[in-house]
């Protein structure tokens, strides 16, 4: 079997799949995107399918090798997410050829069900305890929510409060059986992280997500040392390197993204250095079918894994949303917050071909939104 063709669709809301075709007809759907730069990666994919066409799709530990280290420049979001939707693609042909879901190449399942959370409150979140009461009502048993809208570098205490009190707002509904999550954003300086994060502990978050920027994570064991609340963060780290130091600073749990991070193949490598510092894994996947569907595959075949994050109804997904482009939206059907083993061969997901061919001829250009503080100046959204 020879791969033949790579070709990548530009999708609403902001997404981007990458189909590879081959000879036996055996196809693999991959999804390689950075939010707001899904042409840069396009690129990116187009000038890797040189290495890939004509090539063994199951060497797959052979093509990520030569895709991330062939080249004299290395690494970065934009490669390393053109890397990742390729090797998703593949991995999804592998198990279409052996006939099997990709968890059981990668061990076998390690339970029955995946928790998933929903995302409420937006970007600058408000009305979020109605929020968490429609999603109790739903049946899920997590919700993430923003900590806040834009941040000066130290901010008032009114700021600080008003992040207090959403999150008791939600706590409140979701009683002490639920969980929240609450997202930082990269928007709180360390010094502003060290201040809100240990006023938050009463309201026993099941995690704070990137209360540091990732070009600071040097300043994340001042964050860890200065509360109990567990520390997640990841989903702009894009390789086992960029997570090992931060491994070692007092997170509790990992959040690579299978978008950006080397796809399934380096994602496993970064869950196994995780569980030897006693750190859980919760994937980053804001995003579209095919990376849940690849984030699902480690989900189950991962013994430190926490939680799954999923797109269904997120604030981005204006016009499109995750089941879209689906043949049969089962494989993602949540009961009680959770998400069954998905059984069938590769990513375990069939994706409407006829659907992404349309969408993509209205394709997007999503940008992240720039955001400026009252004084003008630029603010970290």
């Amino acid at each position: 079997m020879r791969i033949t063709a790579l070709e990548t669709f530009p999708v609403p809301p902001r997404w981007l799949f990458l189909k590879i075709t081959t000879d036996e007809g055996v196809v693999g759907w991959g999804e390689p995107v950075v939010e707001g730069r899904a042409h840069t990666v396009a690129t990116a994919v187009e000038e890797l399918s040189e290495l890939l066409v004509g090539r063994d799709p199951l060497a797959i530990e052979d093509h990520w090798q030569v895709m991330t280290k062939g080249g004299f420049y290395r690494g970065g979001p934009v490669l390393s997410s053109a890397v990742a939707g390729i090797d998703q693609a593949l991995w999804d042909i592998a198990g279409k050829t052996y006939g099997v879901p990709v968890h059981r190449l990668l061990g076998g399942p390690l339970r029955d069900r995946v928790r998933v959370y929903q995302w409420i409150g937006g970007d600058e979140p408000s009305e979020v305890a109605e929020a968490a009461a429609e999603q109790v009502e739903a049946g899920f048993t997590a919700v993430k929510m923003n900590a806040s809208g834009r941040m000066r570098h130290i901010d008032t205490p009114a700021e600080v409060e008003g992040v207090v009190r959403r999150v008791e707002a939600v706590r409140e509904v979701l009683g002490d059986r639920r969980d929240v999550a609450v997202d930082f954003h990269g928007r709180f300086s360390t010094a502003m992280a060290r201040r809100v994060v240990p006023r938050l502990e009463p309201l026993l978050p099941l995690f704070v997500e990137e209360p540091v920027l990732p070009e600071n994570t040097s300043k994340v064991r001042e964050v860890t040392a200065a509360t109990s609340v567990p520390v997640a963060l990841g989903e702009r780290l894009f390789s086992r390197w960029d997570f090992r130091d931060v491994l070692g600073a007092g997170i509790a749990v990992a959040q690579p993204d299978l978008s950006h991070a080397g796809g399934i193949s380096e994602v496993r490598r970064i869950a196994a250095m995780a569980e030897a510092h006693d750190v859980t894994m919760a994937p980053h996947c804001p995003l579209g079918p095919i990376a849940l569907a690849a984030s699902l595959q480690i989900a189950f075949s991962t013994p430190n894994f926490l939680i799954q994050e999923q797109s269904r109804g997120i604030h981005y997904n204006v016009g499109s949303d995750l089941l879209d482009y689906l043949v049969d939206p089962s494989p993602f059907r949540f009961e009680e917050g959770r998400v069954r083993a998905p059984e069938a061969p590769g990513l375990g997901i069939e994706i409407d071909e006829a659907a992404v061919r349309r969408a993509a001829e209205l394709g997007h250009r999503w940008r992240s939104p720039i955001w400026r503080d009252d004084d003008g100046s630029f603010a970290e959204w």
